[in-house]
């Protein structure tokens, strides 16, 4: 039962988390490392305009979702790193 309940937040948690909104935001200029964790804590300061910024909205509470964005954010920081370095690795998925 409470292993059911756990599988369900985190996949309510996960439907609104920061960092899987700015995974394909393809905001030209937006930040790639940590950006989750970045819009975060960029809309729980009250930061203006966060689509133009990161090219995604913030969750609805961004304090609740900060610990997961950041431990997301940690577990793809070598893709983000690579992709903020230009290079490509050939990692397709999808459709």
């Amino acid at each position: 039962m409470a292993r059911s309940c756990g599988v369900v937040i985190l996949a309510l948690l996960l439907s609104g988390c920061a960092t899987v909104k700015t995974l394909d935001a393809a905001k030209p200029g937006a930040p790639l490392i940590y950006a989750g964790t970045r819009l975060d804590w960029y809309a729980m300061h009250g930061g203006c305009c966060p689509m133009d910024r990161f090219g995604a909205e913030p969750p609805a509470y961004p304090a609740v979702d900060l610990p997961g964005s950041a431990l997301l954010d940690t577990l793809l920081l070598p893709f983000s790193v690579a992709a903020e370095l230009g290079i490509g690795l050939q990692v397709w998925g999808g459709y």
